[in-house]
């Protein structure tokens, strides 16, 4: 995948869900760098089926074609978590911590998540389809997200333009996976740099419980437990983002 990237932008008022625009156009055989831009979603979607709550105005909710190569996919979404990241701080200042494998976060909670789907993945078409959902303005959400998300505006104080903040993201994004055909290393380097939460963190999984020991070099979460070290590819986990002990919870 090419680091300098022309965008094909398609901005919607409204759609389902960025996600399924995104992939029908793949399956039409758009190119990468063709991204979807919705000022609302009614269904947005975040990981393994969660909703995504997309008030219009109030965030800004895209997803990004990639035409990757079948070299280092396994760090596609950690890539596409330091490109967002990257892209939020050039645009506002901010620089939110990245949690594995989807999430940045201020704090304990969360200012935008990160979703991939494959296509066709192995075949000679092959895409992915990553989304980003990042929280922009103060929104009425529901009260199970309230309780656990900020914006960009509740952390600085100050509305953004999000054709602006799509710019810098976009441009982020696709630096960082461009590198996964040729400097990986930089990814994960980046991506331990923006992760403090990935050393030393209790988290609980389907696994048992134990405190997180950084990623591999294929992007897999390590948790240190009474029985040795755990890789963890997939899968849900509750984090207690505070001192061993006197936990902070933050739900995935």
């Amino acid at each position: 995948m090419p680091s300098t990237t022309p965008f094909e932008v398609r901005w919607l008022p409204t759609t389902t869900s960025t996600m399924d625009v995104a992939a029908a156009l793949a399956a039409d055989g758009a190119r990468h760098g063709t991204v979807v831009v919705a000022d609302e979603q009614t269904s947005g979607r975040g990981r393994r089926g969660a909703t995504w709550a997309s008030p219009p105005g109030a965030g800004l909710y895209l997803s990004f074609v990639a035409r990757p190569s079948s070299t280092n996919l396994s760090l596609l979404t950690l890539a596409a978590g330091v490109g967002v990241r990257e892209g939020i701080q050039a645009a506002t200042g901010l620089g939110p911590d990245l949690k594995w494998p989807n999430d940045l976060i201020v704090g304990r909670r969360k200012l935008a998540g990160i979703l991939a789907e494959g296509i066709a993945i192995g075949a000679p078409g092959q895409s992915v389809i990553i989304g980003a959902g990042i929280n922009v303005m103060r929104a009425a959400y529901p009260p199970d997200v309230a309780a656990r998300a900020t914006s960009l505006e509740d952390e600085l104080g100050r509305v953004f333009d999000r054709h602006e903040l799509l710019a810098s993201v976009l441009t982020g994004l696709a630096h960082r996976l461009g590198q996964l055909d040729g400097n990986p290393g930089d990814i994960l380097q980046a991506w331990r740099a923006m992760s403090p939460n990935a050393v030393g963190t209790h988290v609980d999984w389907s696994g048992g419980s134990g405190v997180t020991a950084g990623i591999d070099d294929t992007g897999a979460l390590l948790i240190r437990t009474a029985s040795g070290v755990e890789r963890v590819i997939a899968g849900e986990l509750l984090w207690h983002l505070g001192t061993f002990g006197t936990p902070g919870t933050l739900e995935p």
